[in-house]
């Protein structure tokens, strides 16, 4: 249950971004065929960012350490921009024009998902 609202929250996020940066696009008939579609994209994204970004991540090590962890915000726009790309192939109705535009569609949606976890509850461990 959890996964699915992480990826509904997303999906909010995701819709964020397209609402406030200009080369961020997407396309649908309906509100509901644009949301399954922003459903579909954070599906992606999350995939992105679980299994291509960690690799990104080891190779480019040195480059994290030498830019003191600013590297990271070109990783997270190359990891947007791939999501884009991705979802362009697969006609799922989401569109990042470039770098930039990906560049700062990836800042505001980390922020999205920040102020979301910060405003989640938080569910009790089994320590406390």
């Amino acid at each position: 249950m959890r996964f699915l609202v992480r990826l509904v929250l997303t999906a909010l996020a995701l819709w964020l971004a397209t609402a406030i940066v200009g080369g961020i696009h997407l396309y649908g008939d309906s509100v509901l065929e644009r949301f399954f579609s922003l459903v579909l994209v954070a599906l992606v994204f999350t995939l992105v960012n679980t299994f291509v970004k960690p690799l990104v991540m080891a190779v480019g090590c040195a480059l994290y350490v030498l830019t003191l962890g600013l590297f990271g915000l070109v990783v997270n726009a190359l990891m947007f921009w791939l999501t884009g790309w991705i979802s362009e192939k697969l006609s799922l109705g989401f569109f990042v024009d470039g770098f930039w535009a990906a560049f700062w569609g990836a800042i505001i949606v980390s922020l999205a998902m920040w102020v979301m976890d910060l405003l989640s509850p938080r569910t009790r461990t089994a320590e406390e």
